[in-house]
């Protein structure tokens, strides 16, 4: 099958499980890849039911549905809201988001995603314009640019690192992931090499695509457009995504700021619906590398 040569959906009848789909409503999927979780949702769809799934990378119109209860929208979902309007969805009843990068994007050695190719240095998801990796590693100022290996990568040595590639880049720019690499190398213990370089890269892409940005912007609009009893269903794959969903669905804020009423009851448009974080088994786990850091978190507006 197509989708899964391009990507293999992480918790497949969980994700979808936890939407609770109604066979009439109005459901969204913010990050359709290889439509493995779409195709599955419009199964559970009558001819009154309805799904808008996102995506900005051009790859992924490869894997479109043919249905006439499927809207694909080419956006990032940061403009979740503003195309919600345009199509005239005032309110949805469900929302999935599985974050993070592909299995498509790291396997294709042409993007930039992963450092087991050596290839120009993009990492955009979309490919029709903005910065690419190569620009922020040769054109931001050190301090900038240990700022986001530290924000982004959580890397303790980030200082140092920003250091090594701004004195690489006067020598020569660096445009290739084997380029990068030669220069952080020394810097990342032997025995976690391949774990310190996926974090090297993985504050690049977050970097270069504005993750953080729009991970904010796409939950606040859920929030705004799912109506009671509709579900949030969020996978992530890093702390930092994951921070901000958690807070979101304990507090109804991404600060996790607890918000009170006049005689402090706590005031949140969430219920969580695991009370526990969902995590792939051992087999998923084996058959799919992508799911082991996956962590699912489902919650009901109220």
């Amino acid at each position: 099958m197509e989708e899964a040569v391009y990507h293999v959906p992480v918790l497949l009848q969980e994700c979808v499980g936890g939407l609770n789909v109604r066979p009439g409503g109005v459901y969204v999927d913010v990050t359709f890849g290889g439509g493995g979780h779409s195709r599955e949702i419009v199964r559970h769809l009558d001819a009154g039911g309805r799904l808008y799934a996102f995506d900005q990378d051009a790859d992924a119109e490869r894997n479109i549905v043919p249905d006439c209860r499927f809207t694909f929208v080419r956006s990032n979902f940061r403009y979740l809201k503003n195309w919600m309007r345009y199509y005239g969805v005032e309110q949805i009843d469900g929302l999935l988001a599985d974050l993070g990068v592909s299995s498509h994007h790291l396997d294709d050695g042409d993007r930039g995603f992963s450092f087991r190719f050596d290839s120009a240095l993009d990492m955009r998801m979309n490919r029709r314009g903005g910065r690419t990796a190569a620009d922020v590693l040769n054109e931001y100022p050190e301090e900038r640019l240990a700022d986001v290996f530290y924000l982004y990568g959580e890397l303790r040595n980030a200082r140092r690192l920003a250091a090594a590639v701004a004195k690489a880049r006067v020598r020569q720019r660096i445009d290739t992931t084997e380029a990068l690499v030669e220069v952080v190398r020394p810097f990342v213990g032997q025995s976690r090499e391949k774990k310190e370089l996926a974090k090297v890269f993985q504050a690049l892409r977050i970097e270069v695509n504005q993750e953080m940005d729009a991970l904010r912007q796409m939950l606040l609009a859920a929030t705004e457009l799912l109506r009671p009893g509709g579900r949030l269903v969020v996978l992530t794959y890093h702390s930092l995504e994951d921070r901000l969903v958690k807070n979101l669905m304990k507090t109804g804020n991404l600060e996790g700021r607890r918000v009170t009423d006049f005689y402090g009851n706590a005031e949140c448009p969430y219920r969580t619906v695991n009370s526990k974080v969902i995590v792939p088994d051992e087999a998923e786990q084996s058959a799919n590398p992508r799911s082991r850091s996956a962590k699912l978190r489902i919650a009901e507006k109220l």
